[in-house]
């Protein structure tokens, strides 16, 4: 077993800029280009609330385009 699967570790939740989010050590500083939401717990109740949360996998940068071509698409129909 892992110590990063031990309850006894403090894991927060961190997001980058494309909106995509992970879990990260609480002991640990949080790498460059990711920011703590402000949830820390288990990992498993970070995990549960990355589920409640994450409900479109796709990246911001992504949705983003695809939101632009659908106005096209609509404007030109």
């Amino acid at each position: 077993m892992s110590v990063f699967d031990s309850d006894d570790v403090t894991f927060q939740v961190v997001v980058n800029h494309e909106e995509q989010f992970s879990i990260w050590p609480g002991f640990k500083e949080i790498p460059a280009g990711w920011t703590a939401v402000g949830v820390a717990g288990t990992k498993q109740e970070c995990l549960a609330h990355i589920d409640q949360r994450w409900t479109d996998m796709r990246p911001l940068s992504l949705r983003l385009h695809m939101d632009q071509q659908a106005s096209r698409s609509s404007t030109e129909a």
